[in-house]
């Protein structure tokens, strides 16, 4: 008589056969964000690979975690303020359309005043929310992409080439980005939005780029890139179909933080005289205002309000991710 069949642990990975087919189940305390985000990429075609449809934590479950909805409110706000903008405020925000130092309130037409040349400060703030979301969201998107690519490639291949990257990385990391910012913004010439969305960019990808590989590195010798491998898959179908979706959530909290520090040095760069002189921006805003601060403290606050604001719901977003994500943070709720 057979004894009864061994028990398997759902905590952990194994390889199954069925019918000379491997069979995966993950580890499913890992989320599957990342199926979600590469839609058909991340679909595992001809192979039984249950695991892969699971999400851990799925977007509806954010709902539980009032860091993320409050964040993501607040970034709707200004989102819906920086769509809207050119249709609350038409025309060039940066037009003298008043007396100079109108105060908050005291005009019906320019319920938060004027500056000191006469534009009109409310149309100076939602247009700049434009510049400061775009800007962030583009900076974010490279610095990313380069990450991912860079910490990919490193993590997957290790050797000679981990050695070679990391070394990369290593030395674009302990350059101050701010300084590295403005000598590239300088180099290419004029600053326009899209040159510093790619100075941006090209300074903040080390981080993405160790995180991934440090993901890369914990799963390339999972039983589950073994059997892939078994199958014949090459390394670029490895990599985007089977490692990099479950590699992609911490990645996204991250880029939620990352946005939030370009909008930063944007401002900053703009602060310092560094921004795009066509386009206003909040940095650019407190910086004029700062000149005339006790006469006019107004330009100064608002703007400098309104980057507050956007930084705290993107903080706030991004932490409520992490805990969403982060197992052991939703062990402890």
């Amino acid at each position: 008589m057979k004894g009864p069949a061994p028990s398997r642990s759902p905590a952990s990975s194994h390889t199954l056969m069925d019918s000379g087919e491997a069979v995966l189940t993950e580890e499913p305390w890992r989320p599957r964000l990342g199926v979600l985000l590469l839609g058909p990429l991340a679909r595992h075609r001809g192979r039984p690979h249950e695991a892969r449809s699971r999400i851990a934590v799925p977007w509806a479950d954010l709902r539980a975690y009032r860091k993320a909805m409050v964040g993501a409110a607040l970034l709707l706000l200004v989102g819906i303020l920086a769509v809207s903008a050119g249709w609350l405020y038409p025309g060039d925000p940066l037009d003298l359309v008043a007396a100079p130092l109108i105060k908050p309130f005291a005009d019906a037409h320019y319920w938060l005043g004027t500056d000191s040349l006469g534009r009109n400060v409310a149309a100076e703030i939602a247009h700049g929310s434009r510049a400061s979301l775009l800007i962030g969201a583009t900076a974010t998107l490279l610095g990313v992409v380069i990450g991912t690519l860079v910490g990919a490639v490193s993590g997957f291949f290790g050797g000679w080439i981990d050695a070679v990257l990391m070394r990369i990385t290593e030395i674009v990391q302990t350059t101050p980005p701010f300084l590295l910012a403005i000598v590239i913004i300088t180099a290419i010439g004029q600053p326009s939005m899209e040159v510093i969305s790619v100075a941006i960019g090209v300074v903040t990808w080390p981080m993405v780029a160790r995180l991934v590989r440090a993901e890369f590195r914990s799963l390339v010798n999972s039983e589950f890139v073994a059997a892939a491998r078994s199958l014949g898959y090459g390394p670029a179908r490895i990599i985007l179909q089977e490692v990099l979706p479950n590699a992609l959530p911490p990645v996204i909290v991250t880029a939620s933080i990352m946005v939030a520090g370009a909008i930063l040095m944007e401002s900053s760069l703009a602060f310092l005289g560094q921004g795009d002189p066509d386009r206003v921006s909040w940095g650019s805003m407190i910086g004029s205002g700062l000149e005339i601060f006790r006469e006019a403290p107004w330009l100064t606050l608002l703007p400098g309000a309104a980057l507050v604001v956007t930084i705290l719901a993107l903080n706030l977003l991004g932490d409520g991710l992490n805990e969403a994500f982060n197992p052991r943070l939703r062990d402890r709720r």
